[in-house]
């Protein structure tokens, strides 16, 4: 499965447990982090851990293991490191705060490929 594939099954794997606002920026070209930053957003810590799971167990399944994962007893953020993409998932307070598409402003934003 290549990365574009892996992505769209994260993409995917955040809309079914209705993320708000996903987006995914190409940081492949500006940083050696990763290939791709996927962010959403919730509207409660439930929902943000319910995201974090499938997103899990989706990747799992096509055989990608997580690498790390940050703050997940937090209520305000969950960072799932995969090695191709970095998953952010905030609160809606949390992402409006660190708003990383504006510190990463000069990444492609790549979302329309991977809708649905």
């Amino acid at each position: 499965m290549n990365t574009e594939e892996l992505i769209k099954i994260v993409y995917d794997a955040l809309d079914d447990k209705k993320a708000h606002a996903i987006k995914v920026l190409d940081i492949e070209k500006i940083s050696t982090i990763a290939d791709y930053f996927v962010i959403a957003s919730a509207g409660s810590q439930n929902q943000m851990v319910a995201m974090a799971d499938n997103v899990d167990e989706k990747l799992t399944k096509a055989g990608c293991n997580v690498k790390s994962i940050e703050g997940a007893g937090s209520d305000t953020w969950i960072l799932m490191d995969y090695g191709f993409c970095l998953v952010h998932i905030f609160s809606d307070e949390a992402r409006s705060f660190y708003n990383l598409e504006r510190m990463w402003k000069d990444a492609a934003d790549v979302t329309e490929t991977f809708k649905a």
